[in-house]
């Protein structure tokens, strides 16, 4: 069983900035918290939110380093939390909720990307899947009573067509059975990151809670390419062969403003008022892909691909009921009815 995955025809385009979809809206008096909110695209998400009159947290796990990258947007509140720290979520969470605030808008934009080698984290759990997945799950499901006391809260899961590297694979999320793949091991992350919204959306709607996943573009220069050759970025054409980012959006290779504008989009549009649990691009909602795809590439993930469907197992409801339990199972965390 998949969720509906159908256009909505929004008027956006791969080319729609963070000043397009924000337009016309009034985000004063609402709270959100940006995961990896003080580079790249979280950091215009943040630009973007605070633009529109919200009051806007930013997690780091380097407060100093996240303060000197946020200078310009001292609105922005920086505070401490690790998402490969279970404790430190915890912290946060705890005072967050003490505050008493809601929470409208949560964006879990943090990631990682690519890793060369197979790396684990303190608990044992493949790196990427522990912080492109576990780590935003208990997050979100520590600060679940403010979310509901929003009465109308967005959770957005920042995800990628990368997803179409690999399905979860329950059997071995670790890589223990089989050889580590670097973007087999982004893919599973990835493929998570939609279910996780599936889900979520599922379970929260009676508390008004709706929740997205979205793939913003293949952008150069955020860092989160940092593993991967310089000679496929040349290949796959988002850098010439001086290092320059050949912008262009009909290709994917978008700019940082062009690239966080389906954050933006997902988060705020009265559009997707009453919808929830879909994977959406370039500011829509993307198409379902009639099959999973097969021999999906580097170059594909990185540009040139104007594919934009979601695979049909990272919308399965079944799937994403099994991630749940595992989530759960793994992190320890349940979330409040």
């Amino acid at each position: 069983m998949t969720t509906p995955q159908t256009p909505i025809n929004s008027g956006f385009t791969a080319a729609s900035t963070t000043s397009h979809v924000i337009k016309g809206i009034d985000l004063v008096g609402k709270v959100a918290i940006v995961t990896g909110g003080y580079s790249g695209l979280g950091r215009e998400t943040v630009r973007t939110f605070l633009s529109a009159g919200a009051r806007v947290i930013v997690p780091a796990r380097d407060v100093e380093r996240a303060q000197k990258a946020l200078e310009g947007l001292s609105a922005a509140e920086v505070e401490d939390m690790d998402l490969l720290d279970p404790a430190s979520i915890d912290v946060f969470a705890k005072r967050f909720l003490a505050s008493g605030l809601p929470l409208d808008i949560l964006v879990n934009s943090a990631g990682i990307m690519a890793l060369p080698e197979r790396t684990l984290d303190a608990r044992g759990y493949e790196l990427q899947f522990a912080t492109n997945h576990l780590g935003h799950f208990q997050l979100t499901a520590r600060l679940w009573p403010a979310l509901q006391r929003a009465e109308g809260a967005r959770v957005v899961s920042v995800s990628s067509m990368g997803h179409r590297f690999s399905p979860v694979v329950f059997d071995d999320i670790n890589f223990e059975s089989r050889p580590y793949d670097p973007w087999a091991g982004y893919g599973q992350s990835k493929t998570a990151n939609i279910l996780f919204a599936v889900e979520l959306d599922a379970r929260g709607q009676k508390d008004g809670v709706r929740a997205f996943s979205l793939h913003p573009g293949g952008i150069p220069g955020t860092g989160l390419e940092r593993h991967v050759p310089v000679a496929d970025l040349i290949a796959a054409g988002v850098i010439d062969e001086q290092g320059v980012p050949q912008i262009n959006p009909a290709k994917d290779i978008k700019s940082i403003p062009m690239g966080a504008a389906t954050h933006v989009w997902c988060a705020t549009s009265p559009q997707l008022a009453g919808l929830g649990g879909v994977f959406c691009v370039d500011s829509d909602i993307a198409p379902l892909m009639d099959a999973a795809p097969k021999n999906f590439s580097i170059a594909e993930s990185q540009s040139g691909h104007r594919t934009n469907g979601v695979a049909p197992y990272a919308v399965d409801r079944e799937a994403a009921k099994r991630l749940w339990d595992l989530s759960e199972q793994l992190t320890g965390v349940r979330f409040l009815d």
